[in-house]
Protein backbone atom coordinates (compact mmCIF):
# COMPACT_ATOMS: atom_id res chain seq x y z
CA UNK A 1 0.00 0.00 0.00
CA UNK A 2 1.37 3.70 -0.80
CA UNK A 3 2.11 5.96 2.36
CA UNK A 4 -0.45 8.28 1.01
CA UNK A 5 -3.45 5.93 1.87
CA UNK A 6 -1.76 4.09 5.03
CA UNK A 7 -1.86 8.09 6.27
CA UNK A 8 -5.23 8.59 5.48
CA UNK A 9 -6.74 5.36 6.46
CA UNK A 10 -4.87 6.20 10.26
CA UNK A 11 -5.80 9.86 10.07
CA UNK A 12 -1.95 11.14 10.61
CA UNK A 13 -0.18 13.67 8.58
CA UNK A 14 2.43 12.16 6.12
CA UNK A 15 5.73 14.47 7.07
CA UNK A 16 4.85 13.08 10.54
CA UNK A 17 6.51 9.27 8.79
CA UNK A 18 9.42 11.14 7.36
CA UNK A 19 11.24 13.16 10.43
CA UNK A 20 13.83 10.94 11.99
CA UNK A 21 13.54 11.42 16.03
CA UNK A 22 16.83 12.64 17.52
CA UNK A 23 18.06 12.70 20.67
CA UNK A 24 19.84 16.00 22.96
CA UNK A 25 23.29 15.31 22.65
CA UNK A 26 24.98 15.09 25.98
CA UNK A 27 21.57 15.25 27.64
CA UNK A 28 22.42 12.04 29.89
CA UNK A 29 25.94 13.33 31.05
CA UNK A 30 24.69 16.66 31.91
CA UNK A 31 21.70 15.03 34.10
CA UNK A 32 24.29 13.08 35.93
CA UNK A 33 26.30 16.61 36.38
CA UNK A 34 23.34 18.01 37.78
CA UNK A 35 22.27 15.55 40.36
CA UNK A 36 25.61 15.41 41.81
CA UNK A 37 25.60 18.90 42.21
CA UNK A 38 22.57 18.76 43.82
CA UNK A 39 23.63 16.31 46.09
CA UNK A 40 26.87 18.38 46.78
CA UNK A 41 25.18 21.40 47.21
CA UNK A 42 21.39 20.82 48.71
CA UNK A 43 19.97 24.17 48.82
CA UNK A 44 21.71 25.21 46.03
CA UNK A 45 18.71 26.25 43.20
CA UNK A 46 19.05 25.82 39.34
CA UNK A 47 20.46 29.17 38.84
CA UNK A 48 23.19 28.48 41.03
CA UNK A 49 23.56 24.79 39.64
CA UNK A 50 23.57 26.72 36.07
CA UNK A 51 26.82 29.11 37.05
CA UNK A 52 28.17 26.00 38.67
CA UNK A 53 27.96 23.98 35.27
CA UNK A 54 29.16 26.79 33.00
CA UNK A 55 31.95 26.86 35.29
CA UNK A 56 32.65 23.06 34.72
CA UNK A 57 32.29 23.81 30.83
CA UNK A 58 28.85 23.19 30.18
CA UNK A 59 27.07 25.36 27.37
CA UNK A 60 23.72 25.41 28.85
CA UNK A 61 20.90 28.10 30.08
CA UNK A 62 19.40 28.40 33.60
CA UNK A 63 15.82 27.57 31.67
CA UNK A 64 17.56 23.90 30.31
CA UNK A 65 18.81 22.91 33.51
CA UNK A 66 15.35 24.14 35.50
CA UNK A 67 13.59 21.60 33.10
CA UNK A 68 15.79 18.40 33.73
Amino acid sequence: MSERRICRVLGQHRSTQRKIPRGADGEQALTEDIIALAKQYGRYGYRRVTALLCHAGWMVNHKRVERI
